[in-house]
């Protein structure tokens, strides 16, 4: 038979040795032997169960389950009717601070959605569901430090739970940045597959939404379209409505007004202004003014005067901040959101390099340089060279 000494058994076991040598002498090692001052350890011998250590140290559950359960309480409590309330079943204070960011960020008060965030230090579970609309609420307030906060502790859940469900929801709040500042590059492989296996069926109507909003980015409207109503189908509520009902009758509205469909456009932001409206939920129609091409202040016109003056109001304030936000990201991401080859050109033609010498040294035509040209000012929300150089250079 072949032995093991206290040391060897010890690096075995992840114990210290005075731990093991306890161990041998209380007899919970089965067949071990003491040989003068030396104990000798069965190389087949398990690790001792500490009852006692068991019973102080209950377990807890892991991130990605505690995450799962919480998104599933959300997904039955936080559902707007006519009378606004949680649903009985939030009793748990963590979902009525989602409740509050959300309501918040709906009607404008983007600060108090973001100290919502700030209420769940150290309850990650928590902070990851409140981190989607947190981000959001940085984006509309142009503070772009508190994202770089919340950004830094997303990517840093990711890293320490890589493939969980934890480290997908994370990806799934920093694709909100990606799909709103127009950098859809930047969205995690699954959600640009549609693979949603790794989150919790609750979470995804938020990630079919970003979906959508992944195409459309993408000009890739039909598409876009396609996920939306598929959602609205897959997550209709018998009673009530949540955010995304609202969101993803909107992402229908901007995809089928670039389709040149406004009457579909014109149904489907109506059909969102009288869900919203009545609570005050004033957000998302301020966020796509210029999107909807003079739409959404015919449609406030026509069946909600009331509205068209705040509505209008937030657009201005938020509007600019959106720029400010935008730039200093795409600055900070512009190697991500560009692909080298893009990066390269792009800083060529920055430098004022001639195009004719671009596309020779590159071995393509003009025209084709022009036309990638075209796509990289796409991708950066520009239109010039005096705009490139200030993200390249």
């Amino acid at each position: 038979m072949l032995y093991m000494t206290v040391k060897e058994a010890a690096a075995k076991w992840g114990l210290g040795t005075r731990v093991v040598t306890l161990y041998c002498e209380e007899k919970k090692i089965q067949g071990a032997l003491k040989r003068g001052n030396l104990w000798l350890i069965p190389e087949y011998a398990e690790r001792p169960t500490d009852k006692r250590r068991r019973e102080q140290l209950p377990s807890r559950p892991s991130l990605s389950d505690d995450l799962a359960r919480l998104i599933t309480s959300m997904g039955d409590a936080i559902v707007f009717h006519d009378t606004e309330v949680v649903s009985d079943s939030a009793d748990d204070e963590r979902i009525q601070i989602e409740y509050e960011a959300e309501t918040s960020y709906l009607r404008g008060d983007f600060q108090k959605a973001v100290d919502c965030f700030e209420k769940t230090r150290g309850d990650d579970a928590a902070r990851l569901c409140i981190c989607l609309t947190a981000i959001a609420a940085t984006i509309s307030l142009g503070d772009y430090r508190m994202y770089t906060e919340i950004e830094d502790y997303l990517k840093k859940c990711i890293n320490a739970n890589k493939g969980s469900g934890a480290a997908a929801m994370a990806e799934l709040a920093l694709a909100t940045a990606a799909v709103s500042v127009i950098a859809p590059t930047m969205a995690p492989d699954w959600l640009k597959d549609g693979d949603f296996g790794v989150l919790v069926p609750e979470a995804w109507p938020q990630a079919l939404y970003l979906r959508a909003k992944y195409f459309v980015c993408l000009r890739r409207y039909d598409a876009g379209l396609a996920v939306a109503e598929t959602a609205l189908t897959l997550t209709a509520q018998p009673r009530g409505f949540t955010t995304m009902d609202i969101y993803q009758r909107l992402t229908c509205a901007t995809a089928c007004h670039c389709l040149g469909r406004d009457d579909e456009a014109r149904r489907w932001l109506l059909e969102a202004m009288r869900l919203a409206l009545p609570h005050g939920f004033v957000t998302p129609f301020a966020e796509l003014i210029t999107a909807l091409g003079g739409l959404v202040e015919q449609c406030l016109q026509r069946e909600f005067p009331a509205y068209y003056g705040p509505v209008l109001e937030q657009w201005k304030h938020t509007w600019k901040n959106w720029i400010e936000f935008h730039n200093q990201f795409t600055s900070d991401n512009i190697t991500v959101i560009l692909t080298p080859r893009e990066y390269h050109l792009a800083l060529l033609v920055a430098q004022h390099v001639p195009y004719d010498k671009i596309a020779k040294q590159y071995c393509i035509s003009v025209g084709r340089l022009k036309n990638i040209m075209s796509e990289i000012y796409q991708k950066l929300q520009i239109s010039s060279r005096e705009e490139l150089t200030k993200y390249i250079i």
